[in-house]
Protein backbone atom coordinates (compact mmCIF):
# COMPACT_ATOMS: atom_id res chain seq x y z
CA UNK A 1 0.00 0.00 0.00
CA UNK A 2 0.99 3.24 -0.81
CA UNK A 3 1.05 6.47 1.51
CA UNK A 4 -0.90 8.10 -1.34
CA UNK A 5 -3.87 5.11 -1.55
CA UNK A 6 -3.02 4.83 2.88
CA UNK A 7 -4.29 8.39 2.76
CA UNK A 8 -7.00 8.13 0.54
CA UNK A 9 -8.73 5.27 2.04
CA UNK A 10 -9.39 7.34 5.28
CA UNK A 11 -11.17 10.58 6.05
CA UNK A 12 -8.42 13.38 7.46
CA UNK A 13 -8.65 14.22 10.91
CA UNK A 14 -11.33 16.24 11.76
CA UNK A 15 -10.53 19.74 12.63
CA UNK A 16 -13.09 22.69 13.49
CA UNK A 17 -13.31 23.97 10.11
CA UNK A 18 -13.77 20.14 8.73
CA UNK A 19 -15.98 18.07 10.83
CA UNK A 20 -19.34 17.45 10.17
CA UNK A 21 -19.77 16.64 14.35
CA UNK A 22 -21.40 19.68 16.40
CA UNK A 23 -18.46 21.75 18.44
CA UNK A 24 -20.29 19.86 21.20
CA UNK A 25 -20.19 16.19 20.30
CA UNK A 26 -21.31 13.50 22.09
CA UNK A 27 -17.89 11.06 23.28
CA UNK A 28 -17.70 7.80 22.67
CA UNK A 29 -18.15 6.64 26.00
CA UNK A 30 -21.68 8.52 26.12
CA UNK A 31 -22.89 6.72 22.65
CA UNK A 32 -21.98 3.17 23.88
CA UNK A 33 -24.25 3.61 26.98
CA UNK A 34 -26.69 4.61 24.90
CA UNK A 35 -25.98 1.68 22.38
CA UNK A 36 -26.09 -0.52 25.57
CA UNK A 37 -29.56 0.54 26.90
CA UNK A 38 -30.69 0.12 23.35
CA UNK A 39 -29.04 -3.56 23.28
CA UNK A 40 -30.22 -4.62 26.24
CA UNK A 41 -34.09 -3.45 25.16
CA UNK A 42 -33.73 -4.84 21.79
CA UNK A 43 -32.58 -7.87 22.70
CA UNK A 44 -34.35 -8.49 25.35
CA UNK A 45 -31.53 -9.80 27.76
CA UNK A 46 -33.34 -11.89 30.11
CA UNK A 47 -32.60 -11.92 34.31
CA UNK A 48 -30.34 -15.33 33.26
CA UNK A 49 -28.17 -13.60 30.76
CA UNK A 50 -27.48 -10.52 32.86
CA UNK A 51 -24.18 -11.59 33.86
CA UNK A 52 -22.68 -12.62 30.53
CA UNK A 53 -24.49 -9.18 29.71
CA UNK A 54 -22.53 -7.24 31.84
CA UNK A 55 -19.16 -8.83 30.60
CA UNK A 56 -20.27 -7.44 27.18
CA UNK A 57 -21.33 -4.59 28.21
CA UNK A 58 -17.88 -4.00 30.30
CA UNK A 59 -15.97 -5.00 26.97
CA UNK A 60 -17.62 -2.40 25.61
CA UNK A 61 -17.38 0.46 27.94
CA UNK A 62 -13.61 -0.34 28.03
CA UNK A 63 -13.38 -0.21 24.14
CA UNK A 64 -15.11 2.93 23.87
CA UNK A 65 -12.47 4.67 26.60
CA UNK A 66 -9.64 3.14 24.52
CA UNK A 67 -11.01 5.06 21.37
CA UNK A 68 -12.28 8.01 23.20
CA UNK A 69 -8.30 8.70 24.27
CA UNK A 70 -7.04 8.22 21.53
CA UNK A 71 -9.40 9.54 18.78
CA UNK A 72 -9.51 12.95 21.44
CA UNK A 73 -5.65 12.93 21.17
CA UNK A 74 -5.06 12.68 17.47
CA UNK A 75 -7.80 15.57 16.95
CA UNK A 76 -5.47 17.68 19.33
CA UNK A 77 -2.29 16.84 17.91
CA UNK A 78 -4.07 16.81 14.16
CA UNK A 79 -2.50 20.52 13.34
CA UNK A 80 0.95 19.78 14.24
CA UNK A 81 1.20 16.49 13.40
CA UNK A 82 3.90 15.12 10.32
CA UNK A 83 2.40 12.48 7.83
CA UNK A 84 4.31 10.63 9.98
CA UNK A 85 3.26 11.02 12.96
CA UNK A 86 -0.39 11.28 11.49
CA UNK A 87 0.25 7.42 9.78
CA UNK A 88 1.16 6.13 13.09
CA UNK A 89 -1.34 7.65 15.33
CA UNK A 90 -4.14 6.11 12.67
CA UNK A 91 -2.31 2.98 12.99
CA UNK A 92 -2.79 3.19 16.93
CA UNK A 93 -6.32 3.78 16.22
CA UNK A 94 -6.92 0.59 13.98
CA UNK A 95 -5.17 -1.56 16.11
CA UNK A 96 -6.98 -1.07 19.14
CA UNK A 97 -10.04 -1.25 16.96
CA UNK A 98 -9.35 -4.63 16.33
CA UNK A 99 -8.06 -5.34 19.65
CA UNK A 100 -11.35 -4.32 21.00
CA UNK A 101 -13.13 -6.91 18.68
CA UNK A 102 -10.63 -9.59 19.72
CA UNK A 103 -11.80 -9.05 23.40
CA UNK A 104 -15.31 -8.48 22.38
CA UNK A 105 -15.95 -11.39 20.23
CA UNK A 106 -15.53 -14.43 23.17
CA UNK A 107 -17.96 -11.86 25.64
CA UNK A 108 -20.33 -11.59 23.16
CA UNK A 109 -19.77 -15.25 21.54
CA UNK A 110 -20.97 -16.55 25.05
CA UNK A 111 -23.90 -14.41 25.63
CA UNK A 112 -25.12 -15.10 21.79
CA UNK A 113 -24.64 -18.64 22.78
CA UNK A 114 -27.33 -18.01 26.01
CA UNK A 115 -29.69 -16.13 23.66
CA UNK A 116 -33.12 -17.79 22.07
CA UNK A 117 -33.47 -18.12 18.64
CA UNK A 118 -35.43 -14.62 18.64
CA UNK A 119 -32.99 -13.25 20.48
CA UNK A 120 -30.11 -14.78 17.83
CA UNK A 121 -32.65 -13.75 14.90
CA UNK A 122 -32.60 -9.91 16.60
CA UNK A 123 -29.24 -9.79 17.38
CA UNK A 124 -28.02 -11.45 13.40
CA UNK A 125 -29.84 -8.30 11.82
CA UNK A 126 -28.68 -5.73 13.71
CA UNK A 127 -25.47 -6.80 13.45
CA UNK A 128 -25.67 -7.10 9.91
CA UNK A 129 -27.22 -3.89 9.08
CA UNK A 130 -24.48 -2.17 11.60
CA UNK A 131 -21.78 -2.35 9.08
CA UNK A 132 -23.61 -1.52 6.02
CA UNK A 133 -23.09 2.16 5.72
CA UNK A 134 -23.00 3.95 2.31
CA UNK A 135 -18.73 4.50 2.05
CA UNK A 136 -17.44 7.53 0.49
CA UNK A 137 -16.53 5.98 -2.89
CA UNK A 138 -20.39 4.70 -3.07
CA UNK A 139 -21.55 7.99 -2.08
CA UNK A 140 -19.86 10.14 -4.68
CA UNK A 141 -20.41 7.37 -7.34
CA UNK A 142 -21.71 8.88 -10.64
CA UNK A 143 -25.60 8.83 -11.58
CA UNK A 144 -25.05 8.44 -15.12
CA UNK A 145 -22.72 7.00 -18.18
CA UNK A 146 -22.06 9.98 -19.03
CA UNK A 147 -20.76 11.15 -15.66
CA UNK A 148 -19.05 7.71 -15.22
CA UNK A 149 -16.45 8.66 -17.70
CA UNK A 150 -16.01 12.24 -16.89
CA UNK A 151 -15.25 11.08 -13.29
CA UNK A 152 -13.12 8.35 -14.41
CA UNK A 153 -11.18 11.09 -16.50
CA UNK A 154 -10.89 13.21 -13.59
CA UNK A 155 -9.11 10.53 -11.26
Amino acid sequence: ITARAAASDRAPAPTAATSRRPAAKTSRIDNVEARITMLHATLHITPAQEELWTTVTQVMRDNAKTMDALTTARVAQAPTMTAVEDLKSYTAITQAHAEGLTKFLPAFEALYASMSDAQKAEANTMFRGHHRRPTAAKATKPKSPASASTAASTR
